[in-house]
């Protein structure tokens, strides 16, 4: 195993009409959650990646387990819950900006996971163990979980990469900085997007987040910014790295999950930070030509170095 991740996947209805839900009359259903879009665009770049989770016995749970069983991840540590659902989430698109994004995900089967839903066994297999602020936010169950999660990777020496993904509709701004923070400095690298980090540590600009995120105890923080590219730091060395110009955006949504499965990828391949940033970027990038959280990620074989910044869709 390459890469673990473990955290909460929704079955997602995206609205068929742009305008509010309250019109759209038809929706296309999909999968939709930041570990699955990160372990989905893993395996397409040709990595081992294993998925931890909960889903409620239900059909929407068998049709996520099978989706993302079909893009080559390893689900066999997903556990089917009896008594809680498989959450849901709907999409609005809203002509020229971001989608609108409606939850329905309280009391989920995802949200009742507990530590003992830990193989260390499975764990210690991995190379990386990838984990989101997402998970944490969903219950208190939920933080420990993630917590043990750590302490297993950190026990057998695994690289622990940290997404802050912060949903402000799961907590308060000062619940999520204190408890995100308290988690960042058990990990080895932090991936935070710009006004996440800002969030987390009062600083608003790149280089001033990493030094406090560097002193919290991570050893590496790559900041997104989005079609600036991206901002890594370290105690040796710090970098801008730029982005991949796109014309014409579709949907932004899923650009930092692909964000951190291209720089995970480029780790895994032996590249060194800017090159692994840079495979990031351009893995970001293909995620916002396409509407969907997956849909736009590459299989390995489309990435052509030589080829620089074209960005191949198939």
């Amino acid at each position: 195993m390459d890469v673990v991740t473990l955290g909460e996947t929704m079955v997602l209805f995206t609205a068929g009409s742009i305008g509010p839900l309250r019109f759209a009359k038809q929706f296309e259903k999909t999968i939709g959650g930041a570990e699955s879009n990160l372990s989905i665009a893993i395996s397409r770049l040709g990595h081992q990646v294993g998925w931890i989770s909960r889903l409620g016995d239900d059909e929407f749970g068998l049709f996520t387990r099978d989706f993302i069983r079909g893009e080559g991840v390893d689900t066999s540590h997903v556990k089917f819950d009896p008594k809680f659902p498989t959450a849901v989430f709907f999409k609005e698109r809203q002509a020229a900006h971001d989608p609108k994004i409606y939850y329905y995900r309280k009391g989920s089967a995802a949200s009742q996971m507990t530590p003992e839903d830990l193989d260390e066994q499975y764990i210690a297999s991995a190379k990386y163990l990838h984990i989101t602020g997402i998970t944490p936010a969903l219950s208190d169950s939920c933080k420990e979980t993630v917590l043990a999660a750590i302490e297993l990777a950190r026990k057998n020496g695994l690289t622990i990469v940290f997404d802050p993904n912060i949903r402000l509709k799961l907590w308060s701004k000062e619940e999520a900085r204190k408890t995100l923070m308290e988690i960042a400095a058990l990990c080895d690298i932090v991936l935070p997007g710009i006004e996440e980090g800002e969030i987390l540590t009062g600083e608003d600009s790149p280089e001033g987040i990493a030094k406090v995120l560097l002193a919290n105890g991570s050893k590496l923080v790559v900041i997104k910014l989005g079609a600036k590219g991206a901002f890594y730091a370290n105690k040796e060395k710090q970098e801008y790295v730029a982005g991949y110009p796109v014309e014409h955006i579709v949907d932004t949504v899923g650009a930092g999950d692909g964000f951190a499965a291209g720089f995970i990828s480029g780790l895994l391949r032996g590249f060194d930070y800017r090159e692994a940033v840079k495979l990031g970027n351009r893995i970001g990038a293909f995620a916002l030509t396409v509407l969907g959280d997956v849909e736009g990620y590459p299989f390995w074989s489309q990435i052509d170095p030589s080829k620089g910044d074209q960005i191949i869709n198939r």
